[in-house]
């Protein structure tokens, strides 16, 4: 799994100490409802499209750029539609990281979904009632997405 040149740079002068992130989600549905995920390579788990912010980047472009570089699919942000943390997490080689979870509902817009990197194993459209369990704060962000409510969600 690729990481950005930047936190190659901090890791190599922090070691694994904790990394405060932050980091996008994108919750890009068709007109017919489906969802688009992906498998993980890491990890073995289906989540949604998601990245780290790189220095300076608008969280909206982010989210479309981490669903392009991951997917082929093209997706327009809709709106914000959470915002909150995750759990800390511990990688394999050590590096402890937690992020701010910004969460988008995007619409698709444009392309044929297949693996475009190598951060993933799989890509694919799922309806409700044959989508693959996921993390559940990929659960929170499919749940911010789809409540229909026009403002964000936040946790307070």
């Amino acid at each position: 799994m690729p990481v950005p040149d930047f936190i190659v740079e901090l890791r190599s002068r922090i070691g694994t100490a904790p990394l405060w992130l932050p980091g996008v989600k994108a919750v890009v549905a068709r007109d017919d409802g489906a969802l688009l995920l992906v498998r993980r390579a890491d990890n073995g788990l289906w989540t949604l499209p998601a990245g780290i912010l790189e220095p300076g980047e608008e969280p909206a472009a982010a989210a479309v750029r981490e669903v392009r570089e991951e997917t082929a699919v093209d997706a327009d942000v809709v709106r914000l539609a959470g915002v909150g943390t995750t759990d800390p997490v511990t990688y394999p080689n050590g590096d402890q990281a937690q992020y701010l979870d910004i969460v988008f509902e995007c619409r698709y817009v444009a392309g044929e979904a297949r693996v475009n990197d190598d951060e993933n194993t799989e890509v694919g459209w799922f309806t409700d009632g044959d989508r693959p369990a996921l993390p559940p704060q990929h659960e929170r962000a499919i749940a911010w997405a789809r409540s229909g409510e026009q403002a964000a969600r936040f946790i307070g």
